[in-house]
Order: C-alpha cells, then sequence, then structure tokens
C-alpha cells in the first residue's frame, strides 16, 4: 500500500515537469505593443488630456518649423558678418571667428593650445574617475599627475614656457577648475557639517547648525563679495589673497552648506536599527560612521548630491563680479566686437548647449550610479 502511494505521488510530480508548456500565461495586452493603444491610454485617456495634448501639439506644430528653419536650414555656418547680415538664419559663423575669446577668455593668444591641452587632461581624468573599474589607489596618483601639469600648463615658468599670471585665465578652464575643486572640497565639508549638526556635543552641534543656516541664508552673490571685497580688509598688512583662491573658497563654503542638509537627510533616513547593531558590534563612533551609516546615507541622497553638483557648476557663472572671466562672461566679451555684435544670441545659444552637456552628463551619470549602488545593496 505505502510502495503504491509513493509510485503515484512520484508520477503526479513527473506530469508537472514533463509538460511545463500546459502552464496557462496570460498573453501581453495588445494595446501595450501598439502606438495608437499607448496614445489612447495616456494622452487621450480624459477630455483636460485630450485638450492639453492637442494645445501641445498645436504649440509645436507653430514653434519647432521656425526654429528648425532659423537654426540650420537658413544659417550661415561660414561667413563674415556681412552675409549673416543678408540671410535669414542664425550666424553660427560668429562661433568660428570667436570661439579662442570664448574658450580662453583674455589668455595669450599664442600661448591658448596650453589651456586647450590643460582642459583635455582635466576632462580624461574625470572620464577615468567616472569609471568604477578605475577605483583604485592608483586613481590618487592620476590626480596628482593630472594637477601638477594643469598646473605648470596655465601658469608657466616652467620647462621654457612663458608665465601667464592667473588674472589672464579665462573661459572654459575658470569653469571647470572652479567647479570641481569646489564640488571636490565641499562634499566631505559637508560630511563633517552633517555629523557635526547631530552631534551630541553642544559646542560643536551649534557651530556646524550656524555655519549651515548662515551660508544657507544668504545667497551667492553675497558670499563672492564678501570674499573678495570684504575679507582681504582683515588681513594684516602686506598678506594678500589670490582672488581665485578667495571665489574658490566662497563657493565652496557655499556649495558645502547645502551638501550638508543633504547628507542630514540621508542619516535621519537611515533606521535607528542600524545605529543599534553597529554599536552591538562594539563599533566605534568613526568606525560604525564610515563602514554602516554613511554608506548607506549616501547612497539614498545621490540624486540631492548630483543636484547640488549640476548647481555649483552653473553658479561659476558669477564669479565674474570678483573679476574673473568664466565661460559665460568670456562669451560675452567676445561680442564686444562692433562687427559681430548683432549676433550675440548665437553665442549664448553655443554657451548654453556646452552647460546643458557636462549638467546632462551629471545626471545622467548620477542615474548610472544609482542603478550600480542598488545592484550592489541587492547582491
Amino acid at each position: 500500500m505505502s510502495k503504491d502511494l509513493t509510485t503515484r505521488s512520484t508520477a503526479w510530480a513527473a506530469s508537472f515537469e514533463e509538460e511545463p508548456s500546459q502552464v496557462m500565461v496570460p498573453p501581453p495586452a495588445l494595446t501595450a505593443l501598439k502606438p495608437f493603444g499607448w496614445a489612447k491610454d495616456n494622452l487621450f485617456n480624459s477630455r483636460l488630456n485630450t485638450a492639453l495634448t492637442l494645445a501641445c501639439l498645436a504649440i509645436l506644430w507653430f514653434a519647432v518649423p521656425p526654429v528648425v528653419s532659423w537654426v540650420l536650414i537658413d544659417a550661415t555656418w561660414i561667413g563674415t558678418p556681412e552675409q549673416c547680415r543678408a540671410a535669414e538664419g542664425a550666424c553660427w559663423s560668429i562661433i568660428a571667428a570667436k570661439h579662442r575669446p570664448i574658450f580662453f577668455g583674455t589668455y595669450p593668444y599664442e600661448e591658448q593650445w596650453r589651456p586647450l591641452l590643460a582642459c583635455a587632461l582635466f576632462l580624461v581624468a574625470l572620464g577615468v574617475s567616472a569609471v568604477r573599474a578605475c577605483w583604485r589607489p592608483w586613481l590618487v596618483g592620476v590626480w596628482v599627475g593630472c594637477l601638477g601639469a594643469m598646473g605648470a600648463l596655465m601658469w608657466g615658468g616652467v620647462f621654457g614656457l612663458t608665465y601667464v599670471a592667473n588674472d589672464r585665465w579665462g573661459g572654459l578652464p575658470i569653469t571647470l577648475m572652479l567647479s570641481v575643486f569646489a564640488i571636490a572640497l565641499a562634499f566631505p565639508l559637508s560630511v563633517v557639517l552633517a555629523l557635526g549638526r547631530q552631534s551630541s556635543l553642544p559646542a560643536i552641534r551649534s557651530l556646524c547648525v550656524g555655519f549651515i543656516e548662515l551660508m544657507r541664508g544668504v545667497p551667492l552673490v553675497s558670499v563672492l563679495f564678501m570674499a573678495s571685497v570684504m575679507f582681504p580688509l582683515f588681513l594684516p598688512e602686506g598678506i594678500t589673497v589670490d582672488k581665485l583662491l578667495r571665489a574658490l573658497a566662497g563657493l565652496t563654503l557655499f556649495t558645502a552648506a547645502y551638501l550638508a542638509e543633504a547628507v542630514r537627510g540621508g542619516l535621519q533616513a537611515i533606521p535607528r536599527g542600524q545605529y543599534e547593531a553597529a554599536d552591538a558590534l562594539g563599533l566605534s563612533y568613526w568606525q560604525k560612521m564610515l563602514l554602516i551609516i554613511l554608506p548607506q546615507a549616501l547612497r539614498i541622497v545621490i540624486p540631492p548630491i548630483v543636484n547640488q553638483f549640476i548647481s555649483c557648476f552653473k553658479d561659476t557663472s558669477l564669479v565674474t563680479i570678483v573679476g574673473l572671466y568664466d565661460l559665460l562672461t568670456a562669451a560675452n566679451l567676445a561680442t564686444t566686437d562692433p562687427e559681430w555684435r548683432p549676433f550675440f544670441g548665437e553665442v549664448y545659444v553655443f554657451v548654453g548647449l556646452i552647460f546643458w552637456g557636462f549638467c546632462y552628463s551629471m545626471s545622467r551619470y548620477s542615474q548610472w550610479l544609482e542603478r550600480e549602488a542598488n545592484r550592489y545593496n541587492r547582491r
């Protein structure tokens, strides 16, 4: 009897293994595969959405053709100012004629290969740093060598290069250096400020809270103005600080205050059990933070952190108030030529595309980094 029951149960289980095709799987919805079905479900599923969709289509119908005609069809790509005035489209010839002042500002014309090579090295170092396989100790050596080469190229005075003071620098090198160094210096400072704001020591907590609220309560223009005009008044006579360093310090402190609030949000999102588990393991405060809490908190706040990075990159345009010629200011100076002055709009469009390219790259990289962090968390 027992043997017969065992044989029947084995045959019953084998029937399911031998005939998996008999399991009924519902077919996918056909509307998801058809563009008309998708449009009906997402664009015309109500009277309000139908009206909004038709309004957007009407705006695109009237706006896109003139823009395409002005940007591409009727544009002048190579020509003189007279030819641009005779044409009806955009005058992209100004970019070819003024690309050096736009990218390098007032840097000596015959030496502009140096900032070009410095920017190329800088972008290569950033590209290498973005690859996860390159997150090794030797990456620090790459950055040290890259920064040393950039300093030698920009300043000169070595290897037979002509010395160029940094008040002659401008354009894309200034924007890249200020934004990257401000981000690199502000991030660890923001972590310290966020931890200090949650400290149990009243003096440290009050100091961090006061700094964060002070920086977040004033515009960046005020911070740069204080760093450029007021700060030198408090220095002893005969001691001066380079205006590039003053602008970098102001931008770094301002960015660190906003990043600290983002990091604090991540710290508060960590369940209390994680702190208690780290304490149960006998970890010290810094071991608990560096090994348990901060990796989880920073993974949570990747979007707001990158959002602040993008804001810092765009805020470099405000350093013009301290006499630095960033990319936007250099582009503005490039349009002072009376012959090309009527076509300043094309220059601003070109510079806007450059800013958009860098900001969009940071946004896409943050999305990839977030996916990698989530994949690593699921392992």
